[in-house]
């Protein structure tokens, strides 16, 4: 007999590893003992060469569906008279020990346990915390490493002797489920405010208010949602003013996939991501004829779908009480404007009660807050809108394997931080925007109790380079001291650690504003960059960008300031007037910031640009929510498009402006062109594709003239402007011919969500580099 030492890295606790281990133990013939050691999964195995063997292929090829095996270290121990033999294969206590950490994100629940959940003859009917080793919560209810029931929420509840019997026995498929828990043991749900109302009648009773077109909170998996009728034009609009909503698109849920083709056209492969255990929200494209209420997503060809990924979801869509609800209900994230996603009673009652008709919440605690996963699609694959639930925390594998412990604080808008911990860089689930002190708190929270779960203790913190900024300000409560990362910079790192490339690129970095260093406002940039440096090439052409905070909301001040400086004030009062683009007070108003220079910065933001454009054709003047002139530019230039494949309109080459420290593109010979096509009334719709054009042929020309200048053939692509799938088509499609690679997002944002990861890298490059 032959005894092995194998340890096992990667996300093998909480997706039903040890079962499996043990399982496959019995099957092969071998004797021993499986353990969590928090970083790793440590088998003892003791039987003959053959079965070792044959044990040791099993646990990669036959591994669990929601396991990843990283890496997988096995030791022959030398014979040893006394060392115990082992009579049968067991699991035994888990010990912590140091190393490498990989925790589970939370899973949907799996088909197996729907099954069950509808089964009149099973003991889970109608539970609505039904899981298994294969499915449930994870991350979201975990206090400390390693993953074992005692260091969970789950703790509250101890098992009945059917669970438990269950939990011991090696060949049901709850064994060693932490979560698992049935109708007499596990948590109840219940109405907040009317706790006498539990279990089934709760649901039941927020089943009739959905039905009779009322709105409702709801307790997930990591926080709650605002739910009504998706059908219901009525309900819609009632929640859209509760909420302070106008027209930003609300996610939809759909009772099953059948469901969703009825409303929706999938490309191959959407409905594998859409069924599968991680259940996104996918920005699928819109029939016609959907059955769904017009204000969903006002102006939006595209709707954001999720399937049910919870019991209490299924249920909400299914319970057998007679009432037929919508194959579709809008469940959008539980909160107030600017704060985080509720995720306790207290949050809910203050925050959500004003703005529903009932509330259905459950005593099972959530420890870390995980919104919604959005993601869109881009060329057969997901493209990572919004990381948080189902991904978060997986980590980014960064090579070379570099020593230190950092955290990546992130950006003001769509947070998320990022802990790095010998070259794993684990990002957190989405927090939000760091205007609401709400936020800000939920953060501080998170940090703490991510670095608990990963046992990490950054010793440095990337930040941005914003002085004012609320993360900076949070960061240095922290106590620890702070890396400034310039914000393109950061996301052209974002870029380039998710797809593993440490040698310089040309990063082409467009967003809305970020702190330039200069005393300007950038957004529109050319880099050189490597891992630990970079250097500006280029930019847009500068432009002034007036009134504040108000300019970044109100793209016609921009198109107005653009106007007013390429035309002069005659002209460019003529054409606003002309144009519908702001009325006479507003004009003398910008005017007089102008000519006086107050509130007034320079701007390379190619954000602000894209609202400016959307302004000048008449197609958004202001936005009510981030990126909406700029989305709806997108929109009306891909509807042109679609009616006319061979897109005609062309654009001459760019030439760009060399100044004494970068290149120009020219963006304001660009906005004058569409200026005279717009008073000679062309199609918006068709000027706002040339505008896509002519912006994509510029990033090929500042690229061509990086390369000349660096010697550089590799471009990364970032920034929240490449959000918009028609602009990053045209520039990839066009630097492919130009004999670049390419580096896209894919599992990390493009936008700000994505910033976290870039501070995280150039802080423990620094962090490297410093003597020792």
């Amino acid at each position: 007999m032959s005894r092995w030492n194998i340890k096992i890295y990667g996300i093998v606790q909480g997706v039903g590893f040890r079962p499996f281990v043990s399982r496959l133990a019995v099957s092969c013939h071998i004797c021993g003992t499986v353990c969590n050691k928090g970083p790793y999964v440590e088998i003892d195995a003791e039987g003959t060469e053959a079965d070792l063997e044959e044990f040791r292929q099993n646990l990669r090829n036959k591994a669990p569906e929601r396991s990843s095996i990283l890496k997988m270290d096995v030791q022959q121990l030398e014979s040893n008279e006394k060392e115990p033999v082992f009579e049968r294969f067991s699991i035994i206590e888990s010990a912590r020990e140091q190393g490498d950490i990989f925790v589970s994100p939370d899973i949907a629940t799996c088909d197996k346990c729907r099954e069950e959940l509808f089964d009149p003859k099973n003991r889970r009917y109608l539970h609505p915390f039904i899981n298994c080793t294969a499915c449930g919560p994870r991350l979201t209810i975990l206090d400390a490493m390693p993953y074992d029931r005692e260091r969970t929420s789950m703790k509250e509840f101890p098992m009945c002797p059917e669970c438990q019997e269950e939990y011991t026995t090696p060949d049901d498929r709850r064994y060693d489920a932490q979560p698992v828990c049935c109708n007499h043991c596990g948590p109840e749900v219940y109405l907040l405010g009317k706790e006498t109302i539990r279990r089934d009648e709760a649901i039941k009773t927020v089943r009739r208010v959905l039905a009779q077109g009322g709105i409702a909170a709801i307790k997930g998996i990591g926080g709650f949602h605002l739910c009504c009728d998706a059908t219901n034009e009525k309900a819609v609009a009632r929640l859209r003013r509760l909420k302070h909503r106008p027209v930003k698109p609300f996610a939809v849920m759909m009772r099953n996939i059948e469901s969703v083709h009825r409303s929706c056209r999938l490309e191959p492969g959407q409905e594998e991501v859409l069924t599968g255990h991680q259940k996104p929200i996918l920005l699928l494209r819109k029939n016609q004829d959907a059955p769904l209420a017009p204000s969903i997503a006002p102006g939006n060809p595209k709707i954001g779908v999720m399937l049910p990924y919870t019991p209490i979801h299924m249920l909400l869509f299914d319970y057998p009480d007679g009432l037929s609800l919508p194959d579709a209900l809008v469940m959008t994230s539980g909160n107030p404007a600017g704060a985080p996603i509720c995720h306790n009673d207290q949050e809910a009652q203050e925050a959500l009660a004003p703005l529903c008709d009932v509330i259905l919440s459950h005593n099972r605690r959530i420890r870390l807050r995980a919104d919604d996963t959005v993601m869109d699609w881009f060329e057969g694959k997901p493209y990572m809108i919004r990381r948080s639930r189902g991904f978060a925390p997986l980590p980014f594998i960064i090579s070379p394997k570099m020593e230190g412990q950092v955290l990546g604080i992130g950006g003001e808008l769509k947070n998320t931080f990022c802990l790095s911990r010998n070259g794993l860089f684990y990002p957190s689930p989405y927090i939000g925007d760091m205007s609401d002190l709400r936020t800000i708190s939920a953060l501080k929270d998170s940090v703490r109790l991510m670095e608990a779960l990963l046992e990490t203790r950054p010793v440095l913190v990337g930040c941005d380079l914003h002085p004012r900024y609320n993360t900076t300000a949070a960061a240095r409560e922290l106590g620890m001291p702070l890396f400034p990362v310039q914000h393109h910079y950061a996301h052209i790192l974002s870029c380039m650690a998710e797809n593993d490339i440490h040698t310089p690129v040309i990063g082409v970095s467009f967003d809305g504003t970020g702190y330039g260093g200069d005393g300007t406002i950038w957004g529109g940039e050319i880099l050189a960059a490597s891992c630990h440096t970079f250097r500006r090439l280029g930019s847009i052409e500068p432009f002034r960008q007036a009134g504040g905070d108000r300019s970044s909301r109100e793209g016609w001040r921009i198109a107005l300031a653009l106007l007013y400086d390429l035309r002069g004030k005659e002209e460019a009062e003529k054409i606003a007037e002309k144009l519908q683009l702001c009325n006479p007070h507003e004009f003398s108003a910008m005017n007089f910031l102008l000519h006086h220079q107050i509130n007034t910065v320079i701007s390379t933001s190619a954000g602000r640009l894209f609202d400016a454009v959307s302004a000048l054709l008449g197609i958004r003047r202001r936005s009510t929510f981030e990126g909406e002139s700029a989305m709806s530019l997108q929109f009306a230039a891909e509807e042109w498009l679609d009616n006319h494949a061979e897109a005609p309109l062309k654009l001459q080459n760019p030439v760009l402006q060399q100044q004494k420290d970068r290149f120009l593109l020219p963006t304001g010979q660009l906005f004058s062109t569409l200026t005279t096509k717009r008073l000679a009334g062309e199609d918006s719709r068709a000027l706002a594709y040339l505008f896509h054009i002519g912006i994509a042929q510029m990033i090929v020309s500042a690229c061509r003239e990086a390369r000349e200048k660096t010697g550089l053939s590799t471009v990364a692509l970032s920034g929240g402007v490449f959000q918009n799938l028609l602009l990053l088509k045209e520039a990839k499609q066009r630097l492919d011919r130009a004999g670049f690679r390419v580096l896209l997002h894919s599992q990390i944002p493009p936008n700000d969500g994505g910033l976290c990861l870039g501070q995280a890298m150039a802080a423990l490059y620094h962090l490297s580099a410093a003597p020792s």
